[in-house]
């Protein structure tokens, strides 16, 4: 029970992946400006004016801050959902790819590990497409070299690699080692790979209305400059520290809607898209280490008629 005590204080006190570093010069700023009101009402100055507090409702302030929040949380929440549909899917496809494509010749078990690792790469394709970052190392060790030098000119990555996993599941089936059924399942896996990729896209290109993030803002900046204003009769000298605390309450709801709407980056409080693709890849590498049951090229019919047998 300590302990959790102990770990809340210093969760509460952390700096880093807070919203303290961005919110605080702010907050300070409006403190400055109660102090100078303070000062001006010692000196006998006529400041005090609580009827500034209708100008802008609690109420209204408040609501408009709790939808700004939630706005951005709905935004963050979807592209969590989206990233782990999107490992999920990667998981199932492969799997499906690794039991149900089968080998006849050496050169079809390099291609299904190329076909996996390419189920991969999307991911990663995926995550720096998000970030507009272009191709890196980290798709170099995924991708043939060819593959890897036409990704470089691509305008969208992810797609150019959703398409040659679908055509590399194709030719199986043209070549018989996949049936009708099996390739109809993993196409519509891909399908809807895709598909969380334009999810991830409408996230990524559709921000916060600016009429509303502007309004939003010269709001807050009202409240926080006229609250002086509106306590330096009761609190005096106090006026500035009030402000500041109060100022910070505000700002950190705001900003913490910024933080939070765009979750592909590489803030702290973004999601963690580089663990999720590096444990994509060792689910991947684990993978390609079992031997599927289906029937291998270097299995010969004389190997499968001694197992009917012995069945």
């Amino acid at each position: 029970m300590k302990l959790e005590k102990m770990q809340w204080f210093k969760t509460a006190l952390r700096w880093q992946g807070s919203v303290i570093p961005s919110v605080l010069p702010r907050s300070l700023v409006c403190g400055l400006f109660g102090i100078f009101i303070s000062l001006l009402y010692a000196y006998g100055f006529s400041v005090s004016l609580p009827v500034l507090g209708t100008i802008i409702p609690n109420l209204v302030l408040g609501l408009l801050l709790v939808f700004r929040t939630n706005t951005a949380y709905e935004r963050f929440w979807e592209g969590r959902k989206l990233w782990g549909i999107i490992n999920n899917i990667i998981r199932n496809l492969a799997r499906q790819i690794w039991v149900s494509v089968d080998e006849r010749e050496p050169k079809d078990r390099e291609n299904k590990v190329a076909a996996l690792r390419s189920l991969v790469a999307f991911a990663v394709a995926t995550k720096l497409h998000l970030r507009a970052e272009p191709v890196n190392r980290e798709l170099e060790e995924l991708l043939s070299p060819e593959r890897y030098s036409k990704l470089q000119t691509m305008n969208n990555p992810p797609l150019e690699i959703a398409f040659w996993s679908g055509d590399y599941m194709q030719q199986q089936y043209e070549r018989n080692r996949l049936n009708i059924y099996q390739l109809t399942s993993m196409q519509e896996l891909l399908n809807n790979l895709v598909d969380c990729l334009g999810g991830c896209e409408r996230i990524l290109n559709t921000p916060m209305p600016l009429a509303y993030a502007i309004h939003l803002k010269q709001l807050l900046l009202i409240y926080c400059l006229s609250l002086p204003f509106q306590i330096v009769k009761d609190m005096g000298w106090f006026t500035g520290p009030i402000v500041v605390l109060i100022s910070f309450t505000l700002l950190g709801i705001e900003a913490i809607g910024l933080e939070i709407e765009n979750p592909f980056g590489h803030d702290a409080n973004d999601l963690p898209l580089d663990k999720i693709c590096a444990n994509m890849r060792r689910n991947m590498e684990d993978l390609i280490t079992l031997a599927p049951s289906v029937r291998d090229w270097n299995t010969t019919p004389a190997d499968l008629r001694s197992s009917n047998l012995s069945s």
